[in-house]
């Protein structure tokens, strides 16, 4: 939810949601970018709803600000961050043809869906998913407050023979923190082990015990890796690297 590029994502979903609140006709190609107290909103956009810059300035700042970043210590917060606002009109030319043709641009999909989870999405993009997603509500509860915002996942099902998962053989989970989360060991900021084992307890284990405990307990000793431990002594354990590079502000 907080990752830079989730960020610039719904950025530029909520000026799509604007305008097509106001008018359903909206054809919207909207690209965000941002980085240290600034967010660049930029793009063609055809529509009959309010792109003032003061309007846009709103919705960027009000998302910014539902995701959570409202610190400026931090670097990027919804009320201190500097708003860019670079939408112009559809090109009069395309316009034209999107008008008779009803599309102004091409693009390729592709995807598929698979009977491993309700969501039709494969297991371990789907745990990675329900980590972040829970990430978020631990911190926005207050249970967790000195974590902030930026949070990624990664999470490696091992399968058996016939395609069915057989165990989690891995979780990766970064998270940004606060000062509280860190300690210091000969002479460095490190992110302590009392954190990854809150992360473990509070997040991880109940996150992947909801979902499916059966590939979870049992299924080997659970280790959270320290960081720089070798690869050797996580064999056959279910392993967990939590901040695996260390602080991360």
């Amino acid at each position: 939810m907080g990752h830079p590029d989730k960020v610039a994502d719904q950025i530029s979903d909520a000026i799509l949601d604007h305008c097509l609140a106001t008018d359903p006709m909206s054809r919207v190609a909207c690209e965000t970018m941002v980085t240290t107290d600034l967010a660049i909103v930029a793009g063609e956009i055809t529509t009959t709803a309010d792109l003032s810059r003061v309007t846009v300035d709103k919705v960027v700042r009000d998302t910014i600000r539902k995701i959570g970043y409202t610190d400026p210590k931090i670097g990027f917060a919804a009320d201190t961050c500097q708003v860019m606002c670079h939408i112009h009109s559809q090109s009069p030319d395309i316009a034209v043809g999107v008008d008779s043709g009803g599309a102004g641009d091409q693009g390729m999909m592709f995807g598929f869906a698979c009977n491993e989870t309700k969501s039709l999405m494969p297991l371990p993009i789907y745990l990675s998913h329900r980590l972040v997603e829970n990430h978020a509500k631990l911190r926005e509860n207050g249970e967790l407050p000195w974590i902030r915002p930026d949070a990624k996942s990664q999470v490696t099902v091992e399968y058996n023979s016939d395609g069915t998962p057989l165990r989690i053989h891995t979780v990766v989970l970064s998270t940004q923190h606060d000062e509280s989360a860190m300690v210091y060991h000969g002479g460095k900021r490190l992110f302590s082990d009392q954190a990854r084992m809150v992360l473990l307890e509070k997040l991880i284990l109940p996150t992947l015990r909801a979902e499916r405990p059966d590939l979870v307990d049992g299924k080997g000793e659970h280790y959270v890796v320290p960081v720089g431990d070798n690869a050797e002594n996580s064999k056959g354990k279910l392993s967990f690297h939590i901040n695996p590079t260390g602080i991360f502000l």
